[in-house]
């Protein structure tokens, strides 16, 4: 019965240690949990997505758009996501956009194809033998968006990987929420380079299959391509 009860409370404990991306931050203005970001599959249980050929690996939603609006926001605005109840696996954080196509809209889009692209990559810091994360801790993170992006209707994705349990296939666990924007007051850049979800990520890549322990890394490469700069 002893062991029983500390089984459970492992498994407790890890799920309270699961987190969401519910809310879309602009600024410093909070719009409400899943109005303008697709309500994710985790949204009761928290937990992650763990298979990089799925389609979840891009939004992890319910259903396409799953009732959200979009929201309207200009090109160097500081957008981003509340992180419920916080980020507390170690981990990098990652934001990506992708832009929706002609005739489609932020609302019904699937976000499929080689459409997104990165802005935004935060690893870790390597001193005196110990790994530093930082988005550990964050109940809020926000990236500005590049002034050159193009006006028009995006998808806004961010990722947090928890590298806990990564040392297997498939141990790696992907936090994943995407926001509707619209983009106005654009500048004339050309996002690359442009990859999809699913197919940007190997379960082997160095980035999602990693030992944090031992031995202890003494450097991070993020999964993906590199971060658009505008």
């Amino acid at each position: 019965m002893k062991s029983l009860f500390v089984s459970l409370l492992a498994v407790a404990s890890t799920a309270s240690a699961h987190y969401t991306f519910p809310e879309l931050v602009v600024g410093s203005t909070k719009t409400g949990p899943w109005t303008y970001v697709r309500k994710t599959t985790n949204y009761q249980s928290n937990g992650p997505t763990t298979d990089v050929t799925a389609n979840a690996i891009r939004c992890y939603e319910l259903s396409p758009g799953t009732g959200s609006k979009t929201y309207t926001v200009n090109a160097g605005d500081t957008v981003g996501f509340t992180a419920v109840a916080s980020i507390s696996h170690p981990g990098p954080l990652q934001f990506y956009l992708a832009k929706v196509p002609e005739g489609k809209t932020a609302e019904t889009w699937d976000g499929s194809g080689n459409v997104w692209f990165k802005i935004y990559s935060q690893g870790a810091t390597f001193s005196g033998g110990s790994i530093t994360w930082g988005s550990s801790g964050k109940q809020q993170v926000s990236v500005p968006l590049p002034k050159s992006l193009p006006s028009g209707e995006y998808l806004m994705r961010v990722e947090h990987i928890a590298l806990h349990s990564a040392s297997a296939v498939g141990g790696a666990q992907f936090y994943i929420s995407c926001a509707q924007l619209k983009v106005e007051n654009g500048g004339n850049g050309s996002p690359s380079p442009l990859v999809a979800f699913p197919g940007a990520y190997k379960a082997t890549d160095p980035g999602i299959q990693i030992n944090l322990y031992y031995p202890v890394p003494t450097s991070y490469t993020a999964p993906g391509p590199a971060v658009w700069s505008g």
